[in-house]
């Protein structure tokens, strides 16, 4: 048939964006910010009838209106930063790490045991050491399970790694249910000694959480850009194949990386113990593990931007309590106001990476 058909072109279709600019990429994610905002006051407006400015201050106020409550900010944000960076290398490999829950609780039950068991037999110096060295052990040995299998197997790791979130629940809410057989201060552990409790700095315990995950956020930062492993991990979550190619030992590097994400989170569940919490329960973890996929992906496994957007989590966390208890509205409400907020900076993330072309008219020759 010679006849020419004509198609037409459909009246939007996408394309993927090469390379936009920074600054771009800043002011698309601060328009959909802005347009979240507007949202969300128009929202607030008609279903409550407050004052959508006051109920943006009290947000604010949330984490800036004391210097306390910006100190807790500071406390939050490294715990959630420290998990964002443990998956930075899992999820650069494009193995998806959705076990950090439980790679936290086993890392704090390593450090429950010992406060409890070696208490009062360590200096605190030296409980502190075997505390650290045993949680990054345990986080690491609970990663690694996955990554062989993964590895020799090539098994589901994202169904692996969830299921291994729910036997270690089972485990931490087992040994708990024991521990307090033999410690009815449970709640606090070693609450009249402080042994495996982190030294005071600044008036605070957690000064040295924040201090420890600041200096990783660099190290983890210099380890993906600038070091061999960093590059291998980049080859193997680009193609395994290219990879094989290029002579690098794929099953190695992948339980090497993924036993060192698990060791990072077994060092958050050591921070929570000693410098946070001071106990252990099934929900000392906080749900981090799964936010901190979103630090993760938004930041393109960059630790320097993963601080700016767990520090957006934070704030937005503090600011619905605060939006809950000032103006006596059920926390949905303001789930729904942060939840707006998140939808909107998750959905900019599509115009950072693809465009929208319109038809101009016409038909296209096939």
């Amino acid at each position: 048939m010679n006849a020419a058909a004509h198609v037409k072109e459909p009246f939007v279709r996408m394309a993927k964006r090469n390379d936009l600019s920074l600054k771009k990429k800043i002011f698309i994610r601060a328009i959909a910010i802005l347009a979240a905002l507007l949202v969300d006051g128009i929202f607030i407006f008609l279903i409550t009838g407050l004052n959508p400015f006051g109920v943006y201050g009290v947000m604010f106020a949330g984490s800036f209106g004391t210097f306390m409550k910006f100190k807790w900010v500071l406390r939050d944000l490294a715990t959630l930063l420290i998990v964002g960076i443990a998956l930075a290398p899992a999820f650069k490999m494009r193995f998806w790490n959705i076990g950090a829950e439980g790679q936290i609780l086993m890392g704090g039950l390593a450090s429950a045991v010992c406060m409890i068991y070696l208490g009062n037999t360590l200096p605190n110096w030296l409980l502190l050491l075997v505390m650290l060295v045993t949680s990054v052990l345990c986080g690491a040995l609970w990663a690694f399970i996955p990554a062989v299998f993964k590895a020799i197997w090539n098994t589901n790791e994202t169904l692996f790694t969830l299921m291994m979130n729910y036997v270690a629940t089972s485990i931490v809410a087992c040994c708990t249910n024991f521990f307090r057989g033999d410690n009815a201060k449970m709640a606090l552990i070693n609450m009249g000694t402080k042994a495996g409790w982190f030294p005071m700095i600044l008036g605070q315990r957690y000064t040295i959480n924040i201090l420890v995950v600041f200096v990783l956020t660099i190290l983890m930062y210099i380890y993906l850009k600038y070091t061999k492993h960093g590059y291998e991990i980049s080859v193997v979550g680009e193609s395994e194949n290219t990879a094989r190619y290029a002579g690098i030992d794929v099953k190695k590097v992948m339980i090497r990386t993924i036993s060192i994400s698990g060791a990072i989170c077994g060092l958050a569940g050591y921070l929570i113990l000693a410098g946070k919490d001071m106990s252990l329960s099934t929900t000392s973890a906080g749900g981090n593990g799964f936010t901190a996929i979103i630090v993760a992906w938004l930041a393109k496994f960059n630790t320097f931007y993963m601080v700016l957007i767990s520090f957006l989590l934070v704030f937005l966390d503090k600011g619905a309590s605060d939006i809950a208890s000032a103006f006596q509205v059920n926390d949905y409400m303001s789930d729904i106001v942060t939840g707006v907020i998140l939808f909107f900076i998750l959905g900019s993330e599509f115009f950072i990476n693809y465009k929208l072309i319109f038809r101009k008219g016409g038909a296209k020759n096939a």
